[in-house]
């Protein structure tokens, strides 16, 4: 019977529900950001996928991205329904927590991410339609990246680093989102949003909470890298927030309460793929960095006329991109404690084979997230209606397809 370690076991339990706790904290900063008739809407669709992707998770998830399939794209299905799995197994990355621990914390990372995707084309999808991505979207995007980044398979084999999500969860749900946004169009009805700044505050504390989990908990154990890239999460998002508050208070003359929010997850999400890698004056850069970069991006989508109404493309999307290259610059021998452990040196340290090889992994996940995303969205159009019609837009989806309101007329 193998030992498991209390210490980390319990930190990896504490982790796992924070982690748990940043989607509905997601469906609060979406659900702040909308109009007072489409609340409901947007928060079911991130408090339906902590059902239903556990459905998918417990049935196929798990097997498909940590069972067999060395080198590859996927896994197999050996280990479906968690078949054959008792709770004196331990984890493929750390023996000394159970593998059930391991299963609950990976599984709390694919709730959240196709969630992500929600608030590019909030007030436009069909709640059916909506249900059906979600299954399609992760058997053939995030169950891949996920096997591929952190299953052993393709990309590992590659050299690609990811600490906790860059490529596997932002890249991946921010640029899918951009393709709902070109699919779906823009909306009839202008959105008189966001309705409760309160509302996003509150989001945004729980999701910087969770934070903590999502980021720190990626070590699997307790040691320095778990301290480091804890700090380095707080780090980076107040300063990318503090750099998106200037900026704005510059450019558009007001110090925007919004814009201090969606700073610091902008910070957050670019951290992610890099957090146990860097150091914490990298931490500094990298905030400083994606507070101009993600606030630019967002600018250049107004300036288009994208309709992501709740800029996921421009905070996850290129957040994501954005920080797993920054890993292949600022990766240091100096965030590392245990000198057996396999770890990357980027750009600054030599190595521009790293960088190269995190920018080419970068980009070719945002294009096929991308791609997919768009192809399978124009699919389930011929099977179920994907847009909402203009009467449904027009009287609000709460009540249109919900039924519920979330506030009382007077």
């Amino acid at each position: 019977m193998p030992h498991f370690d209390t210490g980390n076991t319990g930190f990896m339990l504490l982790a796992t529900s924070l982690v748990m706790l940043m989607t509905p904290g997601l469906a609060f900063f979406y659900g702040g950001l909308v109009g007072r008739k489409n609340v409901l809407t947007i928060m079911i669709q991130s408090f339906v996928s902590m059902g239903l992707t556990t459905v998918i998770w417990y049935a196929v998830g798990y097997s498909l991205c940590f069972s067999g399939g060395e080198g590859g794209v996927i896994g197999n299905l050996d280990k479906a329904f968690l078949w054959g799995i008792t709770i004196n197994d331990a984890s493929p990355v750390n023996p000394s927590i159970p593998l059930i621990v391991f299963i609950a914390y990976q599984m709390m990372f694919a709730i959240i991410t196709p969630a992500l995707i929600t608030g590019a084309f909030t007030n436009r999808v069909k709640f059916g339609a909506y249900l059906i991505f979600i299954t399609v979207w992760l058997l053939f995007v995030y169950f891949p990246f996920v096997h591929m980044v952190w299953g052993n398979g393709l990309m590992a084999k590659w050299g690609i680093f990811d600490f906790a999500g860059g490529i596997v969860v932002h890249c991946t749900a921010g640029f899918a989102a951009l393709a709902a946004v070109f699919y779906v169009g823009k909306r009839k009805v202008q959105d008189r949003g966001p309705h409760s700044i309160p509302l996003v505050a509150l989001g945004t504390g729980l999701l910087w909470f969770g934070w903590y989990g999502f980021n720190a908990g990626s070590e699997f154990a307790v040691d320095p890298v778990t301290a480091n890239a804890f700090l380095n999460t707080d780090v980076a998002a107040s300063f990318a927030g503090m750099t998106w508050l200037f900026l704005a208070w510059i450019l558009e003359k007001k110090p925007k309460f919004v814009g201090l929010l969606t700073g610091a997850v902008a910070g957050l999400a670019t951290i992610t793929p890099a957090a146990g890698y860097v150091t914490v004056t990298s931490a500094v850069m990298i905030g400083i960095i994606a507070g101009i970069v993600c606030y630019f991006a967002v600018s250049l989508k107004n300036k288009l006329g994208w309709d992501d109404a709740l800029d996921v493309w421009g905070v996850h999307g290129v957040g994501g991109l954005l920080g797993t290259i920054l890993l292949g610059v600022f990766a240091t021998v100096a965030a590392r404690y245990n000198p057996t452990v396999s770890w990357p040196i980027g750009l600054l340290e030599g190595n521009t084979g790293f960088f190269f090889k995190q920018t080419i992994a970068g980009l070719s996940t945002a294009a096929y997230g991308f791609v997919f995303t768009y192809v399978s969205l124009w699919l389930i159009n011929k099977i179920t209606p994907v847009k909402v019609t203009e009467t449904e837009e027009i009287a609000g989806l709460d009540d249109s397809l919900h039924g519920e309101t979330a506030y009382i007329e007077f």
